[in-house]
């Protein structure tokens, strides 16, 4: 069986699109599934909105990604686990090479990502170059990771004494357990975080991570970008379409 694990908090706007998505993904697969999702203390209708949609909903109260992915795995039946962000729509094509890879003997990898427009013009013109990146040091990412069970328990799930960036540790962990590949074929994130935040935030984040790795992500409180309440996303602001 494959288990989809999808950690949420206060998505009720986007997860309808994001299980409708995976539901319809799952079934070109072929494969015995299920789709858990991990409510994380939401305060709107997130755990409704799944509950509707068919789908088992864990509830946690971490506000913290790592451990509400753990909570996930520990809760899922399968054998095979894939997660994906409650924002992140996911096709038949990346589910289908998810698990042809691991059939394969791979322990896990992740794949391609694009944006929903509109993007700002300083993330559409970095956004082949992360791409890129993310292919040659072979890191998935967040919106989209899979693993086996077997690589899942050696490595001990995801890291939980970080409060973000907690795909790249699993990436480098799961790589030193196997073939760990990043896959061609692309999931359809949202470009919210990129719409509502400026460069110098997000790159600020970034540029911390590289030069005090794990410690600049050890606190919630220096992780705004995803801890704070979220900013509205001016793509969801009429005026804007109406200009």
């Amino acid at each position: 069986m494959v288990s989809f694990v999808i950690p949420a908090y206060d998505e009720e706007r986007l997860i309808a699109g994001t299980l409708a998505a995976l539901q319809d993904a799952a079934r070109v697969a072929g494969e015995p599934y299920e789709i858990i999702v991990v409510d994380d203390g939401s305060t709107d209708r997130t755990a409704a909105i799944a509950t509707a949609h068919g789908v088992r909903v864990v509830p946690v109260s971490y506000r913290q990604i790592a451990a509400t992915r753990n909570a996930g795995a520990r809760a899922a039946r399968g054998d095979r686990l894939i997660f994906v962000d409650a924002d992140t729509c996911v096709n038949g094509r990346v589910v289908r090479a998810a698990l042809a890879t691991m059939r394969a003997g791979a322990v896990g990898g992740g794949c391609a990502v694009r944006f929903d427009e509109p993007l700002p013009a300083w993330a559409r013109m970095l956004q082949p170059c992360f791409g890129g990146l993310q292919r040659a040091a072979r890191l998935a990412a967040g919106c989209f990771l899979f693993c086996t069970r077997e690589a899942f328990v050696a490595v001990g799930g995801f890291d939980e004494r970080v409060y973000g960036a907690e795909e790249i540790f699993m990436s480098r962990s799961l790589k030193r357990c196997g073939r760990f590949v990043v896959l061609r074929e692309a999931v359809l994130t949202s470009g919210r975080k990129l719409r509502a935040h400026s460069g110098r935030e997000i790159l600020g984040v970034l540029g911390a991570l590289l030069a005090r790795g794990p410690r600049s992500v050890q606190s919630r409180h220096a992780l705004g970008l995803w801890y704070r309440p979220r900013r509205e996303d001016p793509a969801d602001d009429p005026r804007a379409k109406s200009v």
